[in-house]
C-alpha cells in the first residue's frame, strides 16, 4: 500500500510523511502494541490510496465527501461493519491528531458517521463442555510429557485467569506469585495488572515448571513462562495451534484461546462477579467491553425461563 503512495507524484509524499509521524505518535505517546500500529498505518494508507485516485492531491484537499466516499466503497467491497467502523475511528484520531500537529486546517472527519457494529455474541463453553477436556488434559499429563504438561497450564491459565494469549506467552516466571496464587500481566496499552487464579491452574502451572518446562529448557529460554521443546520462548501463533487443538475435542464451535477468556468472563458473572472486577480482571479500559458478557448471561438467563417457566 506504502509503494503504491510513494509511486506517485512527488508532492503525494505528503502523505507518507504524514502516516509515519502518525504512527510515531501512536507508538511514542500511546504506547500502542505493534498489532494496532500495523492496522492504523494500513487503514490511513489506504484512504490516502483512495483519496490520490479520486483526484485529491494534498492531505488539505480530504474533506467530509471524501472521507465518505471511502466509507462507501469499503461497503460495496462487502467488508464487515465493524471493519468499516474501525476504520472511520482509525481515520476520526488521524485527523484529530493532523489538527493539534497543524497538518490540516480544521477536521473533516467530525460528522464522519460509520455503520454500527453488528452485535455479535462470542463462543462460549459451558462447564459440562469444558470439564471433561481439563480431565483429559491432566490424564495425559501423568506420565510427565513435557507437551502435555504444558498444553494443560495452558490451557488451566487461559481459562482460569482470563488473560489474553498475547499476554500469556509474554509470562516470565517471575510474573507469578505461587504464594498468593496471582499473576502480573503487562496487558494494552503497557497497562500491567494483578490477576488472581485458583487450585488447578496452580498445580498445572507448577507441574509444568517443575517436571515439564526442565526438558526443553535452553540459555535461549530466559525466564520465559512457557517454551516450545527447543528451548525458545512459546509465541502467540503455537498456543493458538495448541489450544485450538484441545478445544477440536469438545461439541462446540469454540476454536481458539478468546473463546476461553469469553468463558471464563461469562463464568464469572453468572456465578454473581461484580461487572467492574471482571472489568479489571480482563483488563478492559471500557467498561462498556466487559457489558457484553452480560448480554451472555441475560441470553441464557431468557433461554432458562422459556424452558422452564409455565407462563413464559
Amino acid at each position: 500500500m506504502v509503494s503504491q503512495i510513494e509511486g506517485s507524484a512527488g508532492h503525494l509524499t505528503e502523505f507518507v510523511q504524514a502516516a509515519g509521524h502518525f504512527e510515531r505518535y501512536l507508538a511514542d505517546e500511546r504506547n500502542r502494541s505493534i498489532h494496532t500500529l500495523r492496522a492504523y498505518r494500513a487503514d490511513i494508507n489506504h484512504l490516502f490510496v483512495f483519496a490520490q485516485q479520486d483526484g485529491y492531491a494534498s492531505l488539505n484537499e480530504i474533506d467530509l465527501s471524501c472521507l465518505r466516499a471511502w466509507l462507501g466503497s469499503l461497503d460495496r467491497a462487502g467488508l464487515q461493519r465493524s471493519t468499516i467502523a474501525r476504520r472511520a475511528a482509525t481515520v476520526r484520531s488521524f485527523m484529530a491528531w493532523a489538527v493539534r500537529e497543524e497538518l490540516i486546517a480544521s477536521n473533516p472527519a467530525l460528522r464522519l458517521r460509520a455503520p454500527k457494529r453488528q452485535s455479535t455474541l462470542p463462543d462460549v463453553l459451558s462447564t459440562t463442555q469444558l470439564n471433561p477436556l481439563f480431565d483429559a488434559v491432566q490424564v495425559a499429563s501423568v506420565g510427565g510429557n513435557p507437551s502435555a504438561l504444558r498444553d494443560r497450564a495452558l490451557l488451566e491459565l487461559l481459562y482460569g485467569t482470563g488473560v489474553r494469549v498475547g499476554e500469556l506467552v509474554g509470562l516470565d516466571i517471575d510474573h507469578l506469585d505461587m504464594d498468593r496464587r496471582t499473576l502480573r500481566v503487562l496487558g494494552k496499552g503497557n497497562k500491567e495488572r494483578t490477576v488472581p487464579y485458583g487450585v488447578p491452574t496452580a498445580t498445572a502451572v507448577d507441574d509444568w515448571l517443575r517436571r515439564g518446562r526442565p526438558q526443553w529448557a535452553k540459555p535461549a529460554s530466559g525466564r520465559a513462562l512457557f517454551t516450545g521443546p527447543r528451548g525458545g520462548r512459546l509465541d502467540s501463533r503455537q498456543a493458538r495451534a495448541v489450544i485450538q487443538r484441545l478445544l477440536s475435542q469438545t461439541d462446540s464451535n469454540a476454536n481458539g484461546p478468546h473463546s476461553l477468556r469469553h468463558s471464563a468472563a461469562t463464568h464469572l458473572l453468572d456465578g454473581g462477579a461484580d461487572l467492574r472486577a471482571v472489568q479489571e480482571l480482563l483488563g478492559h479500559r471500557s467498561l462498556a467491553t466487559t457489558q457484553i458478557y452480560t448480554h451472555v448471561s441475560v441470553d441464557r438467563l431468557r433461554r432458562s425461563y422459556e424452558q422452564a417457566h409455565p407462563r413464559a
